[in-house]
């Protein structure tokens, strides 16, 4: 993939220091040639509260920091790819589908749905995302199994990638499988695990 780096957000109750995404970033620094990374926190972590935005402030602010690290970076958004953990890389997810270019999306551990609510489905803008789609899910994860996941990401116009490994939503103890499947897609590889 042809990217100037790649923007990475947490979930719901985490910060952009989520050992996951350090994970993610450390691979990809390892790269050759590196790809940059870039953590940002969602404005209800920066202001130190516990309650996560509502979607038209989590996207704007996705928008916000993209566009920044692109500047910084010398390119464009339609360069970066951008995703994150659960609520975080929805909120990626819900930019790109309402116009946001990107070169692709890293979503990890994607909530379909509340656990035990498999009928509050969060997909309704799959069909938008026009551009390829990495999934790293647990097969055990009460967000979303497998089978969900291979149903409604068929939803997605773009290039699809799932990768299941062992565990639930948290993948604990996974942080390694997790930045080895991003670094290959990014790289252009198939991913372990799909």
């Amino acid at each position: 993939m042809n990217t100037s780096g790649l923007l990475l957000t947490p979930g719901a109750g985490a910060s952009r220091d989520h050992h996951t995404l350090v994970a993610v970033e450390e691979a990809l620094a390892a790269l050759d040639p590196p790809v940059t990374v870039r953590r940002a926190d969602f404005p209800y972590r920066i202001a130190g509260k516990r309650m996560p935005d509502r979607p038209p402030v989590a996207v704007a602010h996705v928008r916000e920091v993209a566009a920044r690290f692109a500047r910084e970076a010398g390119t464009t958004t339609d360069r970066l790819v951008l995703g994150g953990r659960s609520y975080g890389g929805r909120m990626c997810s819900m930019a790109v589908a309402e116009g946001l270019p990107a070169a692709g999306l890293v979503l990890l551990s994607y909530p379909l749905h509340p656990p035990g609510r498999p009928d509050r489905l969060r997909v309704d803008h799959f069909g938008s995302l026009d551009v390829p789609v990495l999934f790293v899910s647990g097969d055990k994860d009460p967000f979303g199994t497998p089978e969900e996941l291979a149903e409604h990401s068929a939803a997605i116009p773009g290039k699809v990638t799932r990768v299941t490994l062992p565990g639930a939503h948290d993948l604990r103890g996974k942080d390694a499988e997790v930045a080895r499947a991003v670094a290959a897609w990014i790289t252009g590889r198939e991913p372990a695990g799909g």
